[in-house]
């Protein structure tokens, strides 16, 4: 097992009404930067629920964060807490507006151009330095409401980079799942595959010795298979909507991945068919995901046969055989959640795709991804020509 630290400063508060709890959570005599996105929240009541239980506390409200967060809007935002002089963000939504929030976090106290922080990856580890947050969690998918990363769009060069650091951890995050609810059935849909491939990226690596970390992320992987179809379809059964929370924010709150190598390529491969062409993150996975295992097969082979094995319960006569057939059942399961796993069933425009990720790779040093830093530019190439 590889060394690590494990830390987690949030408090997770989970279940049905804790939004009532907000009182308690914020601090005292705090000035409330309200951050959300397109105005869900106003139909499901989760709004007047907050609104409700921030009564008393001095509130200024941030709507239209987007989907995949653009840095031009969060800047709005940091401009606002700066002029009111704000000390405490409460991001309510999903991922997306948690995200942006962490941006609008570190980027307030900032020292130098705000850009900067998503072009050289900064990281935050200096509490004093950023704005204090909490979340309200809308829609399960990326984890956000328990780890300390964030993904954001800068819109006028069409990328889609990452923040983070030890720093900006959510103090608080409140997720109750009945909120599932009023959700599309296409966000349900999204949110057990991201949570899923986040799993995959944590998981299907090489072999090592961190025997209960793989038990842990198969657990993960089989709950999700078993409960994803259902929960699309019936997001008001609260048995299902419950463990679809718990296991969104187990795939990718840091415990899963300690002590353990970790790929992440199939990520920042689909993080650019989102900024290039407005597909959902969890569709560019689904597309990503099993042709990267297909071209990385004879490295990751081993532990596609174990998750065959293992999630899977296949039988084979060969390793090879189970392993391939791992990578079918993945498919397949994409499929019935909904996804369409090619590019070109996801956009007309796709031709030069390839190229011009690989050009973009180039340009900013991304040559070598990967556990074993062996997906390489030539096979990321391959990848995304082998996804059309």
């Amino acid at each position: 097992m590889l060394n690590f630290e494990l830390y987690n400063p949030t408090q997770y508060v989970f279940g049905k009404d804790q939004t009532q709890k907000l009182a308690t959570l914020v601090p005292q005599n705090a000035k409330v930067l309200l951050a959300y996105g397109g105005g869900s929240i106003f139909k499901n009541g989760v709004y007047d629920q907050v609104k409700a239980a921030l009564d008393g506390f001095e509130v200024i409200e941030f709507g239209g964060i987007e989907p995949n967060p653009r840095f031009e809007t969060l800047m709005k935002a940091v401009e606002i807490i700066r002029e009111q002089n704000l000390n405490f963000i409460l991001a309510v939504g999903g991922g997306s507006v948690i995200d942006g929030v962490k941006f609008i976090s570190g980027a307030v106290n900032y020292e130098g151009d705000p850009i900067e922080i998503l072009k050289n990856r900064v990281l935050f580890t200096d509490v004093t330095k950023v704005i204090p947050f909490g979340t309200v969690l809308t829609l399960p998918a990326t984890g956000s409401e328990m780890n300390s990363g964030a993904v954001v769009t800068i819109e006028a060069t069409q990328e889609k980079l990452t923040l983070g650091g030890s720093a900006l951890f959510p103090k608080f995050s409140i997720c109750d799942p009945s909120v599932i609810a009023s959700l599309p059935k296409r966000q349900i849909q999204n949110g057990v595959v991201d949570a899923f491939t986040h799993v995959m990226e944590q998981y299907l690596t090489y072999p090592h010795d961190a025997f209960l970390q793989d038990r842990f992320a198969e657990s993960i992987l089989q709950t999700l298979i078993e409960i994803g179809p259902d929960v699309a379809e019936n997001p008001t059964d609260y048995k299902l909507a419950s463990n679809y929370m718990w296991c969104a924010t187990m795939a990718l709150n840091g415990l899963i991945q300690k002590g353990v190598p970790s790929d992440w390529a199939t990520h920042m491969i689909g993080h650019e068919l989102t900024a290039l062409y407005e597909i959902d993150h969890a569709r560019t996975l689904a597309i990503i995901g099993p042709n990267l295992y297909r071209v990385m097969f004879d490295s990751k082979k081993e532990k596609l046969a174990q998750y065959g094995k293992r999630v899977w319960n296949i039988e084979g006569n060969s390793e090879d055989e189970i392993a391939q057939q791992a990578i079918d059942k993945t498919v397949a399961f994409f499929h019935i959640m909904g996804m369409k796993t090619r590019l070109s069933e996801n956009t007309e425009n796709y031709q030069e795709t390839a190229d011009f990720i690989v050009n973009r790779f180039e340009e900013r040093g991304w040559k070598a991804l990967g556990e074993k830093q062996n997906v390489t530019i030539d096979k990321v190439k391959t990848i995304v020509e082998m996804s059309y």
